[in-house]
């Protein structure tokens, strides 16, 4: 383990067929308020609404409501829920849905106690909110892993910008999931989910350190255990196992433990959000479409961690070829596996054409570091270009 780190996770989970039995005495830590966050009437159409408010009734507790959150949870969402909590001053908020619920409700719980703007503050300048409402979770679909962090993704539209935050003082303080409540979640919502954890991985995995560590065989059982039951999800979308492997690995994969001693990337986030900031595409089958072709650019920079990739992830045999060629292998087997879950590989599949302005979303890409290589403007125009 080549570099130093620091690691804590404050989030209590509760995981299983039973973990909604546990939202009763968590509720109970809390005053009387909760600010109920959700999304667009998926949750009322499974009954899951009626559920909670029973739950909630039950416990003595006095409802405020903020619904309508949509895939890539907007700014103008989020002035609304400020406003709100503002307005009832919520002991807990309760967050009940996929990510983007999640995400909006973090930026709401740390937004209602900051006296200025919360994007110029949370997003421009970056800074971390010193405290926030406390924000409970109940998740219906796996991917992001919102529920174990402390990162949120919001979108302004106007600006056309998709950028995250990161507050130690969001983590939820409590997590509910249960793998049966994703069983409702469509086919292209279920992939986009797997495509996105696969992501999260990717984006620790291909980065020093390379030495012998215990992240990078962590990630490696992770992305074997993934592609494994995303199969059997696509299958059979009741298959509990697999369902609860991927949402227990949505979690794992974004809480902080596999980037212990691991520089990171984030490249290939950070050109998805641009992409979603001006298509309003669904994020892990953005981020699908563009992966392939950014670890190629990656590719000559580091052909002994694709190749690793190709045989540990893949099982390609090495014999006979070099560490690049074994590392395209590795590729494009990730390709045929987003193919296979009928996942976009191109941005035309993602239903961009020649129109699309393609160079205006590379220009708006916020550049990192990087791991292997620190990408350029011009590297992404060229990038973008190869995948439409």
């Amino acid at each position: 383990m080549e570099f130093d780190f620091s690691y804590q996770n404050p989030t209590r989970i509760h995981f299983g067929k039973q973990a909604l039995s546990k939202l009763p005495e968590e509720l109970s830590y809390f005053g009387k308020q909760v600010l109920l966050v959700y999304g667009t009437g998926s949750l009322k159409r499974t009954g899951l609404y009626d559920t909670i408010r029973k739950i909630l009734k039950d416990a003595g507790k006095t409802v405020c409501e903020l619904s309508g959150i949509t895939s890539n949870p907007t700014a103008d969402k989020v002035y609304e829920g400020i406003e709100l909590a503002r307005q009832q001053q919520p002991d807990l908020i309760l967050a009940v849905g996929g990510g983007s619920v999640l995400d909006c409700a973090k930026v709401v719980a740390a937004g209602a106690l900051y006296e200025g703007d919360f994007y110029e503050h949370f997003f421009v300048k970056r800074a971390q909110a010193d405290h926030a409402i406390p924000l409970g979770t109940v998740l219906t679909m796996a991917g992001t892993g919102s529920e174990m962090n402390g990162n949120a993704v919001i979108t302004h539209t106007e600006r056309r910008r998709k950028s995250g935050m990161f507050s130690e003082c969001v983590y939820p303080v409590f997590s509910i999931l249960n793998p049966e409540l994703t069983y409702t979640v469509p086919k292209e919502q279920m992939v986009s989910g797997i495509c996105d954890i696969l992501s999260h991985i990717l984006e620790v995995y291909m980065s020093p350190s390379d030495e012998d560590n215990l992240s990078d065989d962590l990630a490696e059982a992770m992305m074997r255990n993934l592609i494994r039951s995303a199969y059997r999800a696509i299958e059979n979308p009741l298959d509990y196992t697999a369902r609860a492997n991927i949402m227990w690995g949505a979690t794992v994969a974004l809480n902080g433990l596999l980037e212990a001693s691991k520089q990171q990337d984030w490249m290939v986030h950070q050109i998805e959000h641009q992409i979603g900031a001006y298509t309003d595409c669904p994020h892990g089958l953005g981020l699908a479409a563009v992966s392939a072709n950014y670890y190629r650019l990656l590719l000559p920079y580091a052909p002994w961690r694709f190749a690793r990739f190709a045989q540990n992830v893949w099982g390609i045999d090495p014999q006979g070829k070099t560490q690049e060629e074994l590392g395209e292998l590795g590729i494009g087997a990730m390709e045929d596996f987003f193919r296979a879950l009928g996942a976009p590989v191109s941005l035309r599949e993602l239903g961009l054409d020649e129109r699309a302005p393609l160079d205006a979303i590379a220009d708006s890409c916020r550049l990192l570091p990087g791991s292997y290589h620190r990408v350029t403007h011009a590297e992404l125009r060229a990038l973008l270009r190869k995948t439409l």
